[in-house]
């Protein structure tokens, strides 16, 4: 085990001190950066070779639930810049020297989204493309960005063959003034722009391959951890966040209704109605937690006993990803409807979490609907078609 958790809670007053800076900016701080660097959540699946603490990802997960319960905007980028090392554990050598050679500490920002084309030539590609949703992307010196395989045109080549451009700061643009927004200020998630930019060969991977294994397999990878399921690893980060926001909501909660009075009359100690409401979140976002944590440990067995994650246990995994991060925050919901009027106002934390919760909700891998339906087909025994098979 690393002391990751417990840099974390040494810095817990600092990282919920910020919290008002990070939404005014629009991102967070320098010196929350800074905190972040010198506590280590960024690095724990980082390779040791470049002082990462190649940590098991129920660590990782926890991380991420703790820095998100101090901060949602701190939380976010922990489990979304967070995992970007795991995948560059397994591209070439050659940019993973670029990366880390000189500082472990160097970020990686994304989004993996495929708006860019990737047009061949010799030794590389010339890309162009415009990304949203760039989380922490001020902090970070380089970038994956998704790609659609381009032809000679400039169009999109057939088959269609998704890629993972990997470039350094000097070769994209970010767009300031792209996060105006009501949920997730704090992170900075701002738009990036890139223009007629070379990328050699060795710093693209086959985005595809990445998802279904391929690439791990290609590398040889032999530590368990970076054997791990692409549809295991890259939400884990972001639903860990959402719940990790929730359970910072409830703290917020509990602090602010333990000397509340009611509109009529009743402190909140002696309201059954609202602490059934209270107790009954409580064990949700707990539930929430434990079924996202017991997932990966399920999986991560899987692996290192040698055995396949096959589709249905992927889908199925997927399911209990999905469904932890909207349990959280509906339980959010009902205590928030019963925090009155007063807790509406922007000086008071809970409302901040309740809007970073619902934010979180809206990210791509939170959307219930293919997963859900892939993981009914697939544990009747029936082959889902293709369209319900994104990201498991």
């Amino acid at each position: 085990m690393t002391r990751v958790l417990d840099n974390l809670a040494a810095i817990a007053d600092q990282l919920r001190d910020q919290a008002p800076e990070a939404e005014r900016l629009g991102r967070l701080p320098d010196s929350t950066a800074k905190l972040l660097k010198s506590a280590g959540p960024i690095r724990l699946l980082q390779p040791k070779k470049y002082g990462g603490f190649e940590a098991h990802p129920r660590e990782f997960a926890e991380s991420v639930m703790s820095a998100a319960a101090l901060d949602p905007a701190t939380g976010w980028i922990c489990g979304i810049v967070g995992v970007h090392p795991w995948q560059l554990a397994f591209a070439d050598p050659r940019v993973q020297e670029e990366v880390w050679g000189a500082d472990n500490d160097t970020w990686m920002a994304s989004p993996y989204a495929p708006t860019g084309i990737a047009r061949p030539v010799d030794g590389g590609y010339i890309f162009n493309g415009r990304w949203q949703f760039s989380s922490g992307t001020d902090h970070c010196d380089w970038i994956f960005l998704g790609a659609m395989l381009g032809d000679e045109q400039g169009g999109i080549a057939g088959p269609p063959t998704m890629l993972h451009m990997i470039l350094p700061r000097a070769d994209y643009e970010i767009v300031e003034d792209s996060w105006n927004v009501v949920g997730l200020k704090g992170t900075g998630s701002k738009d990036i722009v890139v223009k007629d930019a070379f990328v050699p060969s060795y710093r693209v991977m086959n985005g595809d391959h990445v998802i279904d294994g391929t690439a791990q397999r290609e590398y040889g990878v032999t530590e368990t951890l970076y054997k791990m399921p692409w549809s295991t690893m890259f939400p884990l980060g972001i639903s860990a966040a959402v719940i990790g926001i929730a359970e910072g909501a409830l703290a917020a909660h509990l602090d602010y209704q333990r000397g509340r009075v009611g509109a009529q009359g009743t402190a909140v100690k002696d309201d059954p109605y609202v602490l059934f409401a209270i107790s009954e979140a409580a064990a949700d976002i707990n539930a929430a937690r434990q079924e996202l944590l017991a997932n990966v440990d399920r999986i991560w067995g899987i692996v290192e006993s040698g055995g396949e994650v096959d589709f249905a246990l992927r889908a199925a995994g997927r399911r209990t990803q999905v469904r932890a991060a909207w349990r959280a925050v509906m339980a959010v919901d009902q205590i928030f409807a019963r925090s009155g009027g007063n807790a509406l106002r922007m000086d008071k934390p809970l409302q901040r979490y309740w809007r970073d919760a619902h934010a979180g909700l809206n990210h791509a891998i939170h959307v219930p609907s293919t997963v859900y339906h892939a993981s009914a087909l697939s544990s009747m025994g029936f082959d889902p078609a293709e369209h319900l098979r994104s990201m498991i």
